[in-house]
């Protein structure tokens, strides 16, 4: 998200030195091997172990005593350093390996011995006493003399023993071309459309004629006829496509499929039920996200855990976080909140942004035509405060506003009211790793105005929406959203630092307009106060043409003002023209989506599409949305939701984008707990977890290495070590929830 990974640790730095750059060889170098003594025939150097393992030559092979009782994979481990890569040159990494007994797997990587500890390629195999051969080809994204070659061995109760021979990384190889399997060639929305809604699809051919297409429903009998469009050659994906529209067809049904041109697509339905499970699942995945409680397996069956970060070991914890070093003098109780991603970082403006697209999720069903804020109410998501006899999904949220109002610098502190940008661990942990099982101390990163701005108009926002269940809670949350604005006032220039990347994302906002103009709206529509009425009024922001092509986020969050400002009740001189602004700016969006042989409301520039792509299609989707809430007008309903098609399969791999929902759906999101790709005793992310999306700046070495010139959509990889395009985030299924929800109210 905006380059929020800079690095990702992957080892220790067991016998770790400094990183020297390589020059680059000649493309087409020879095969090189790189590896020393990979087989062993002269004893074990150069390779190394921790501490813990105990290692030798036993048949002409290396054998490790692998002590039972640690944690992490890397807390045992073996490798050999100071390994050669050249940048693009493709190499074979191979080995046997057995381990006893049955049933354990090691960690192979090859990366970095020294900081920042980048992994670039990494497999985890389940080893047999028998023995396997494994072997993996990957290109090196980096030039460095310092590369390693590692087995982690670690994580298991009891102890066990690890043998290896023919250990090789032979560079120079031919690269493997890497080729999605897209399926059928008939792309359609896999998990429904509604039976009054528009339906859509998108056929790859290279027929540059009209074809004829044939709707079925779950028997095999045709049920409705037509001709397909030719929409020619799709930037965005490089492919020649027709576009088929069976809207005309509004009976109710599963097991549809649509032919066209030889092919039959993933089947799907005519129906709103799926939309209403949506509607909770995406809202559900936050309380499996929560730092500091435990997760209970019977609200959340396969999803339990014990709390992380709650100060105990191997914690270091979030009851006392003290700052990074000449930042503070002070310690924060800074327990709780929503785990950012698949890392163990919270921050402030991505929550910030989060919790108002939760909360907002529930004041537009309170006040929109279509909306029912019943739907979200006590007792709908299943977590423990259910049948507090407050909303369920106003529970949520306040289990990270609560965190937010924590994060707030104690008065008699220097920036007093200022809130802290971020807090995590000292340093990138590696995958996989449960919460409670981060050994790594947590530190607090110093205050900005733009997590001060975030802090004032979520906790002004919350102020209005909690009055009616907890007075005192409400009356906190603005007495802090007040303090908060006065500091942004008092400091409107402190910023985050781009470089402050190591064990977290650095989020940096050098433009605060933006977030000053969201924190003044919200306070004005709690308070009505003449003063934040006129900062509103009077902020450049306020007239100024901000529904771009790649929608808000984080970094952008004048829109969370104008959506607000244009439906939330209340007396603001000029309001109409508010109203208009989104209205015009969906006319924008729906023009796109017309345009787009692929029906999305989304055209990057040069189609480089953004990190987190799927949540701006999403955001572009909101502000539509939001203009069929102040219009009634049957366009907006439908753009609306036939942007939700791209989500869910109609897109160039032909993959649904959110666990759990379609035929072929994304699961292995980058996460450290989410992560069973890596480990089987670990889940998959929970049904309605929202995939990041094609990225074309591809920046994890495993997308580099796989990816290399890739045409916008096809810029996406569902592997856990791709986190440039595969991560989840809170942000990301906020955008998920907001939408799900407005679909299922259109039923």
């Amino acid at each position: 998200m905006n380059r929020r990974r800079t690095a990702l640790l992957s080892l220790t730095g067991l016998l770790a030195t400094a990183l020297t750059a390589l020059p680059a060889a000649p493309a087409g170098a020879e095969e090189t091997e790189q590896v020393r003594n990979g087989t062993f025939d002269t004893g074990i150097e150069p390779w190394w172990t921790s501490p813990n393992v105990t290692a030798g030559v036993s048949d002409g092979r290396l054998c490790a005593d692998v002590p039972g009782g640690t944690t992490n994979r890397w807390d045992a481990a073996v490798g050999q350093n100071d390994i050669t890569l050249v940048k693009g040159e493709s190499y074979r990494f191979s080995f046997a390996a057995t381990g006893s007994p049955a049933g354990h797997s090691v960690r192979a990587i090859v990366g970095l011995s020294a900081a920042p500890y980048d992994t670039y390629h990494e497999v985890t195999p389940q080893l047999s006493v028998s023995g396997d051969t494994y072997s993996y080809t990957f290109t090196s994204p980096v030039d460095t003399t310092q590369g390693q070659v590692g087995f982690q061995l670690g994580g298991s109760a009891d102890a066990w023993r690890f043998c290896m021979d023919d250990v090789s990384l032979l560079g120079g190889v031919p690269p493997e071309p890497y080729e999605p399997d897209t399926g059928p060639r008939v792309r359609v929305n896999q998990v429904a459309y509604l039976p009054s809604g528009p339906k859509n699809a998108t056929l790859v051919t290279d027929a540059t004629d009209r074809l004829r297409w044939e709707l079925k429903d779950a028997d095999g009998d045709v049920v409705r006829r037509g001709w397909t469009v030719p929409r020619g050659v799709d930037g965005s994906s490089g492919q020649n496509v027709h576009s088929i529209d069976f809207g005309a067809h509004r009976t109710r049904g599963t097991g549809y499929t649509l032919t066209a041109d030889g092919e039959t697509s993933r089947p799907f339905d005519i129906d709103a039920s799926a939309y209403e499970r949506l509607r909770l699942d995406a809202a559900k995945y936050y309380y499996t996200q929560r730092s500091g409680t435990p997760i209970r397996d019977d609200l959340r069956p396969g999803y339990g855990r014990p709390a992380g970060h709650v100060d105990v070991a191997p914690n270091q914890g979030d009851g006392k976080v003290p700052c990074q070093p000449g930042v503070c003098d002070y310690t924060l109780d800074v327990t709780g909140g929503w785990y950012d991603a698949g890392d163990h970082g919270k921050y402030v403006v991505n929550g910030g942004i989060s919790t108002w697209e939760v909360l907002s999720t529930y004041e537009r069903a309170r006040h929109a035509r279509t909306g029912e804020a019943g739907k979200l109410g006590d007792g709908t998501l299943n977590i423990p405060e259910s049948g507090n006899k407050v909303p369920d999904l106003l529970d949520e949220a306040r289990w990270e506003l609560e965190f937010l109002l924590k994060m707030q610098v104690p008065d008699g502190e220097p920036l007093a009211g200022m809130a802290h940008h971020k807090i995590h661990d000292e340093q990138w942990t590696g995958l996989p790793l449960l919460p409670s099982d981060d050994p790594q101390k947590r530190e607090l990163h110093p205050p900005t105005t733009a997590a001060t701005l975030n802090l004032a108009a979520t906790a002004a926002q919350a102020a209005r929406l909690y009055k009616p269940y907890d007075k005192e809670f409400a009356a906190k949350a603005l007495a802090a959203s007040r303090k908060a604005w006065a500091a942004a006032l008092a400091h409107p220039e402190i910023y985050a630092d781009p470089d402050d990347g190591i064990g977290g994302g650095a989020y940096p906002d050098d433009d605060v307009t933006d977030e000053f103009y969201w924190a003044a709206a919200e306070l004005y529509l709690t308070t009505g106060e003449r003063e934040f009425q006129d900062f509103v009024l009077n902020s450049p922001v306020h007239t100024a043409d901000i529904f771009g092509p790649l929608g808000y986020d984080w970094a952008r969050t004048a829109a969370a003002a104008r959506l607000d400002l244009a439906t939330v009740p209340s007396r603001l001189p000029g309001r109409d023209k508010v109203r208009h602004s989104v209205v015009k700016g969906a006319d924008r969006y729906v023009a796109t989506l017309r345009a787009h042989p692929y029906g999305m409301p989304y055209a990057p520039e040069d189609n480089r599409y953004d990190w987190g792509s799927n949540h701006q299609i999403l955001h572009n989707a909101v502000v539509i949305a939001t203009a069929y809430d102040i219009t009634g007008a049957t366009k907006y309903r439908d753009g609306a939701l036939q942007s939700m098609d791209y989500i869910f399969g109609r897109n160039a791999l032909n993959i649904s984008y959110v666990t759990g929902y379609g035929d072929v759906d994304a699961r292995n999101q980058h996460s450290r707990w989410y992560a069973r790709q890596l480990d089987p005793n670990l889940p998959n992310p929970p049904a309605g977890t929202l995939a990041g999306g094609p990225n074309s700046s591809i920046q994890d070495p495993l997308a580099q290495a796989k990816l290399q010139g890739c045409t916008g959509q096809f810029c996406y990889i569902d592997d856990i070590q791709s986190w440039s395009t595969n991560e989840h985030t809170i942000n990301w299924n906020s955008a998920l929830t907001r939408m799900a929800s407005f679909v299922a109210d259109q039923a």
